[in-house]
């Protein structure tokens, strides 16, 4: 095989199936035709003298020559696709791109609706897709471009560019009027008191169990969920409380109470993230340009 007989869209399309597993998937990320994409797959295969994927339950799988050239193929493209974003720019008033995001389903509550409300106007052209990653696979989501940002506290994640979005704190939520807080206590004789409280946790959100477990309150604990937003009605329907964070809470409409407990390590930052392989990239950097705009606070560093 020889580099002439190569078209670059194949290698876009490696790199697609290769990092979504599905040929039918990659034909959707490419707007290609599932057709086209197996046509296509099927002359690299002929040129390359390999099938490159197999099929496999709920998709296909990389062979071993698969697997040693895609770091390559990705480097490549990336390289290119610098080059190019760089050269060319990026309309966002005129773009069809579709970025790819980290969230939580917290995080979709706190910044979907004001950055989907500034790309309405400045890009009504381009999609934005949240793409929840286990979080010991962000760095490498970031890196190979199949997340664009990822959103958090993301104390693991190490391998990024990052800026600081905003701090926060874990604050207990309660129903408006709930016996316990006719009391008035704080510092230690408060965090005692807690072990008079019911609690809901959320399996998603692992520090909201930290605290629970580093306060020995895990008998008390009546309720674990995979998501915070069930929480509210959870809350104002009964007498559980909710760890959770202070800007959240704060956002949460009539109904509620919040008490501040000293816990542990109660203080965290929420931050952007985003892969040092596409920070030069100009569509990369105008997303990151929006949403720095709108949530960036005056403290951050």
């Amino acid at each position: 095989m020889q580099l002439k007989d190569i078209d670059l869209n194949l290698l876009r399309l490696f790199d697609a199936v290769y990092r979504v597993r599905s040929v039918s998937r990659a034909a959707q990320l490419l707007d290609m035709t599932q057709p086209a994409a197996s046509q296509g797959l099927a002359r690299l295969r002929a040129l390359v003298h390999d099938p490159l994927f197999v099929r496999s339950p709920g998709g296909v799988q990389p062979t071993p020559k698969a697997a040693r050239l895609a770091e390559p193929v990705r480097q490549a493209l990336a390289m290119m696709a610098q080059a190019l974003g760089d050269s060319a720019g990026f309309d966002p008033a005129h773009s069809n791109r579709t970025f790819r995001i980290h969230m939580s389903d917290i995080g979709e509550g706190r910044f979907l609706p004001e950055m989907m409300s500034a790309l309405r106007e400045q890009a009504p052209g381009v999609r934005i897709e949240t793409l929840p990653v286990p979080r010991s696979a962000i760095n490498d989501a970031l890196d190979n471009g199949s997340i664009d940002l990822a959103f958090g506290f993301l104390p693991m994640v190490k391998d990024t560019q990052r800026v600081q979005l905003l701090k926060d704190r874990y604050v207990v939520l309660l129903r408006k009027g709930h016996p316990f807080t006719r009391k008035r206590r704080t510092g230690k004789a408060l965090l005692e008191s807690l072990r008079e409280l019911e609690f809901v946790a959320v399996r998603s959100h692992a520090d909201t169990l930290r605290i629970v477990q580093e306060l020995n309150l895990e008998d008390r604990l009546r309720l674990v969920t995979e998501h915070f937003m069930v929480l509210p009605s959870i809350v104002r329907g009964c007498d559980l409380a909710a760890v959770m964070p202070r800007n959240i809470a704060l956002g949460f409409e009539g109904g509620y109470s919040i008490i501040e407990p000293a816990f542990p390590k109660r203080d965290f930052t929420v931050s952007l993230h985003w892969s040092k392989r596409f920070e030069a990239e100009a569509g990369n950097r105008w997303l990151r340009e929006v949403v720095l705009a709108i949530f960036r606070t005056p403290a951050s560093p």
